[in-house]
């Protein structure tokens, strides 16, 4: 099933660059995406089909990230027919290929159980986004597209060397050297700590870049900034789940090798400084969507804080994965339409949103107060299981800075918020053609009643997956 998986969305992106039609193209992304999420859901409940080849095995940590990917891939792929209709002026075949590519390389990640493979499949999916960040060809886009892949390359190269070290880590005390998951596991108390410390710096550092952590979180902004709402969406929502995927295996074997304490403080650190840096340069966020770069900067680290605090925090942590990835979509999505309406992204063009896109305006209102951990959406749930780890952990001081740093965030990020939706509605924007669609705004809607109903109730099946991604992290039976 892996191949399948894998394989399926990359002969749909041979596809999409064969097919001549620019108006037929983007339903190939909605028909594959449909296509994956079946396959995926079919995959989840089928354990025997978890198990492909010896360097891909889907875990329980792994089956969350697909389930995310692919539900967010197929929401996105709706949303992106609509959005490709109203720029025909623009080709999409580099778009389309790029986007089902990005699908396979992502589900690759979630497979492998070879570090060095997963390590190229993250690669791939930096090189095979970077185009989709440049679609609207301004001088803007280019400087986006080039400072995420400047600083990507950077961080990649120092996951890489991390990677390096931790197989090293096993050859030093006369072990044969491994990079499969499985068996660096099974000597991760033999492992030298020396070099498994610096591994894990450099892991840390290399796909905390991917991630978006602060400090390295530098080119979030420009990228989220200038690319289509769709993009930052799978970027917020995929790409950064990878990430994080591949950190949790690093610190899967850390806590083989009996380094938990150690890994734990620099998590918490790294998490508290991002939603630190995050809350700071949301005050007075004129650019709604340089805004939503800096929450995901944020959420990044609040999942990075709750992996620090480990034990009971665990649960809400992998739960966030969930609820900050179909929430992002919400967000993102909604703000490519009032982007496109009002034809700007700063505050003092845009306002009225509600008045001028009743549904997009709302939604993004909704995200809004989704994201930031207001009831009775599913990041409350998770944010507050997170909390209740830190207070069950005796971490008072941490639990203490993290609601602090979630009001902060609330507030800065409210005052942009508003002044997108309330207000009067310009007289330039009154004037653009551009309407709320069936394609472009049920995709969000959808999106929106999934944050909503993880609020209000987890299906069994994720409450299950969730508990065995825990138990498989702490290595427990």
């Amino acid at each position: 099933m892996a191949f399948a998986l894998i394989f399926l969305p990359i002969l749909m992106a041979a596809l999409a660059v064969a097919v001549p039609s620019n108006h037929l193209r983007p339903w190939l992304l909605p028909v594959t995406g449909s296509a994956h999420l079946a396959l995926t859901l079919a995959t989840l409940a089928r354990p025997e089909w978890t198990t492909s080849a010896a360097w891909l095995v889907l875990d329980p940590l792994g089956k969350l990230v697909l389930l995310v990917v692919s539900l967010l891939f197929f929401f996105c792929s709706f949303y992106a027919v609509g959005y490709l209709r109203h720029r025909e002026e623009r080709p999409n075949r580099v778009f389309c290929a790029c986007l089902l590519t990005f699908l396979g390389l992502l589900s690759l990640v979630t497979w492998a159980h070879h570090l060095g493979l997963m390590w190229v499949a993250i690669e791939g999916t930096t090189l095979v986004t970077a185009p989709l960040i440049y679609f609207n060809h301004t001088q803007r886009s280019i400087e986006a597209t080039w400072k995420y892949l400047l600083v990507g390359s950077v961080g990649i190269a120092l996951a890489l060397l991390g990677t390096f070290f931790l197989a090293y880590a096993s050859l030093h005390t006369g072990m044969q050297a491994t990079l499969t998951l499985e068996g660096i596991l099974e000597h991760a108390p033999k492992l030298s700590k020396p070099w498994l410390h610096a591994a894990f710096v450099l892991l840390l550092v290399g796909y905390g870049t991917k991630m978006g952590l602060a400090p390295m979180h530098s080119w979030k902004p420009d990228a989220y900034g200038e690319a289509p709402g769709v993009v930052g969406a799978l970027l917020a929502g995929g790409v950064t789940s990878g990430a994080f995927l591949a950190l949790l295996r690093t610190y899967h074997i850390c806590l083989a090798a009996g380094e938990g304490a150690y890994v734990s403080r620099l998590l918490l650190v790294m998490g508290l400084f991002s939603m630190a840096v995050a809350g700071l340069f949301m005050v007075g966020q004129r650019d709604f969507k340089r805004m939503l770069a800096y929450s995901s900067v944020e959420h990044m680290g609040i999942l990075a804080l709750g992996l620090g605090i480990g034990g009971p925090a665990l649960f809400g942590t992998l739960f966030h994965v969930v609820t900050n990835g179909l929430t992002k979509g919400v967000l993102f999505l909604s703000a490519g339409n009032i982007h496109r309406a009002y034809g700007s992204k700063n505050t003092e063009q845009v306002c009225g949103a509600m008045r001028r896109l009743p549904l997009s305006g709302t939604l993004f209102l909704v995200g809004f107060l989704a994201i930031t951990g207001s009831p009775p959406f599913g990041p409350f749930i998770s944010e507050f299981a997170i909390l209740t780890g830190a207070l069950t952990a005796g971490r008072f001081l941490i639990g203490g800075l993290f609601l602090c740093l979630l009001l902060a965030v609330f507030i800065g990020m409210g005052a942009t918020v508003l002044k997108v939706v309330q207000g009067r509605v310009p007289a330039a924007a009154r004037r653009t053609p551009y309407r709320d669609s069936f394609l472009t705004a049920a995709p969000i809607m959808g999106l929106a009643l999934l944050v909503l109903l993880l609020g209000l109730y987890i299906p069994a099946p994720l409450n299950t997956l969730i508990g065995d991604a825990v138990r498989f992290l702490e290595g427990r039976p």
